[in-house]
C-alpha cells in the first residue's frame, strides 16, 4: 500500500494539468534535466545537505518563493528556481499551490515541454521511475492505489481539446473505456470546445446528436459551444438563434453567457438589428445583461461609425451600471482613433486609472500606432515605457516601430533606453533591436545576423 504522502504528491501531479489555457501551437523549448534527490535528505527535519542553494532556499518562506516565481518571467530560470526549491524543501513539494503557479506560468508562455519538465524533476520524489507526459499521470496513480476517477480524465481531455491534441484525447477515451469509466457531460463539452476551437463544426454537431440518443444529455455549456461554433467559425447566425429555441426545448435555461456569444456573433458580422432581438429576449427572460455584454454593442456601435452612441452607452453605464472595465473604454478609445479624434483618445487613455481601470494590451496596440502616425512621439514614448513598467506584452513591432522613429528623430539614446528595458522584459532580441547602422554608434550590444 503507498504511503499517504505519494497519494498527496500523485494528485497533486495529476491536477496541475487542468491549469493549463488554450495553445494551438506550441513552441520548442529545451528539456530540463530532472534532478536526482539530495543525497543528505533527512526524514525528521525534511532538509537536504552539499546543496548549493539548498540553505538559501530553506530560509526562504514558502510565500516568499512563490512570489519569486511568480514575478519570474523567463521560463528556463522559473524551471531551475522551482526545482532547486523543491530539491531543497519537502515543504515545498507538499504544497499544491507551488506547482498551480509554476505550471500557471509556464503555460501562459506556452511551455508545455517546460511543464514536462517540472513534473519530470519530481520522479524522484514521487517513487515513480517514468512520469514524462500527462497520459502518465493514469498509470501513476494506479500504482500508487488510486483509483482515477471521471474527474481525473476530465482534466486530461480539458488539457488536450484545449490545446487541439486529438490524437491524445482519444486516447483519453480508449482508457475510459478500458476502465470502465462512464464519460459524463463535462467529458463531451471538452470535447466539443476542441472541435469548435479547431473549427470542426459538424463534428461539433453530430456530438450533441450522439448525447442527445445515448447521453449523457447536453447542458447549457455544451449548447454555449454551439452557438460560438455557429457565430465564430461558419457564421451562421439564424443557426445560432435555433440553438436558443433547441435548449428551450429541451428545458433547458439559456443564461447570460448563450446571449453574450450571440451579442458578439451579431455585432461581430454588422447585424444590429438582430444583436437589439437578442436584447429583447434578455430582457423577456430576465436575464440580466453584465458589462461584457454591453462591450459586444460598444464594439458593434464602433465598428459602424456610431461613435457618439458609444459615448453615450459609457455614461450610461458609469451612472447606471454595470461599470465599464479597460475593455469598455479601449473601444472607444479605438473609436476616437478611427474618426482621428487622438486628443479625445488620448484623454481617455489618461483619464483610465481615474475610472479605476488599468491600460492593457489592447489599450497600447490601438493608440501607439495612431500617435506615432501623427508624428506625436513623446506621447509614443511615453506609453512604450508604461507597457515596459507594467510588464504588458505587446507585439515586438510596436515596440520597434516607436525604436525606428525615435532614431530617425536622432533621439537615439531614447531608443537605446527602449530595447534595454524590453530586454529585461524578455523580448526577443530578433524582434526588438537598435537599427543595423546605430549599433556600433551606440556601443549597444547587439547579436550579429
Amino acid at each position: 500500500m503507498a504511503s499517504p504522502a505519494v497519494y498527496s504528491r500523485a494528485r497533486r501531479l495529476f491536477s496541475v494539468f487542468s491549469s493549463t489555457p488554450p495553445r494551438a501551437q506550441v513552441p520548442k523549448f529545451a528539456p530540463v534535466r530532472a534532478p536526482t534527490p539530495a543525497p543528505g535528505l533527512n526524514a525528521a527535519d525534511g532538509e537536504a545537505d552539499a546543496k548549493p542553494h539548498a540553505g538559501r532556499n530553506r530560509r526562504m518562506s514558502i510565500g516568499k518563493i512563490l512570489r519569486v516565481i511568480s514575478e519570474e518571467r523567463h521560463p528556463d530560470k522559473l524551471v531551475s528556481q522551482f526545482i532547486t526549491a523543491s530539491t531543497a524543501s519537502p515543504s515545498f513539494r507538499d504544497n499544491r499551490r507551488v506547482y498551480e503557479v509554476a505550471v500557471s506560468r509556464l503555460a501562459s508562455y506556452g511551455h508545455s515541454d517546460a511543464v514536462a519538465a517540472l513534473l519530470d524533476s519530481q520522479k524522484p520524489f514521487i517513487e515513480e521511475p517514468g512520469l514524462s507526459a500527462a497520459l502518465d499521470v493514469i498509470p501513476l496513480m494506479e500504482k500508487c492505489g488510486l483509483t482515477p476517477d471521471e474527474i481525473t480524465f476530465n482534466t486530461l481531455l480539458n488539457g488536450f481539446y484545449n490545446n487541439c491534441r486529438f490524437n491524445d484525447a482519444e486516447k483519453v477515451w480508449e482508457m475510459m473505456k478500458e476502465r470502465n469509466v462512464e464519460p459524463n457531460t463535462k467529458s463531451y463539452n471538452a470535447k466539443l470546445r476542441g472541435l469548435v476551437t479547431d473549427g470542426r463544426i459538424e463534428d461539433a454537431v453530430a456530438v450533441i446528436e450522439v448525447m442527445q440518443k445515448d447521453g449523457p444529455k447536453p447542458d447549457s455549456v455544451s449548447y454555449n459551444e454551439l452557438i460560438r461554433g455557429a457565430l465564430c467559425q461558419k457564421p451562421d447566425l439564424s443557426a445560432a438563434l435555433d440553438v436558443i429555441a433547441l435548449m428551450d426545448k429541451c428545458g433547458l435555461t439559456p443564461d447570460e453567457i448563450s446571449f453574450n456569444t450571440l451579442l458578439n456573433g451579431f455585432y461581430n458580422n454588422g447585424c444590429c438589428d438582430d444583436a437589439e432581438k437578442v436584447w429583447e429576449m434578455m430582457k423577456e427572460r430576465n436575464v440580466k445583461p453584465g458589462t461584457k455584454s454591453y462591450n459586444a454593442k460598444l464594439r458593434g456601435l464602433v465598428s459602424r461609425g456610431s461613435i457618439e452612441d458609444a459615448i453615450g452607452l459609457i455614461e450610461r453605464m458609469q451612472e447606471d451600471g454595470p461599470k465599464p472595465d479597460t475593455v469598455s473604454y479601449n473601444e472607444l478609445i479605438r473609436g476616437y482613433c478611427n474618426e482621428g479624434r487622438l486628443d479625445e483618445a488620448k484623454k481617455l487613455y489618461d483619464d483610465l486609472v481615474k475610472n479605476e481601470c488599468a491600460p492593457n494590451r489592447g489599450t497600447f496596440q490601438t493608440l501607439v500606432p495612431r500617435v506615432l502616425e501623427a508624428g506625436e512621439l513623446d506621447s509614443a514614448l511615453r506609453c512604450c515605457h508604461e507597457i515596459l513598467n507594467r510588464k504588458c506584452k505587446v507585439q515586438c513591432s510596436l515596440l520597434q516601430g516607436v525604436v525606428t522613429a525615435l532614431v530617425a528623430a536622432s533621439r537615439v539614446e531614447e531608443a537605446k533606453t527602449i530595447v534595454e528595458l524590453g530586454r529585461k522584459n524578455f523580448y526577443p532580441r530578433k524582434g526588438l533591436r537598435m537599427p543595423p547602422r546605430t549599433r556600433e554608434d551606440m556601443g549597444l550590444k547587439m547579436p550579429t545576423y
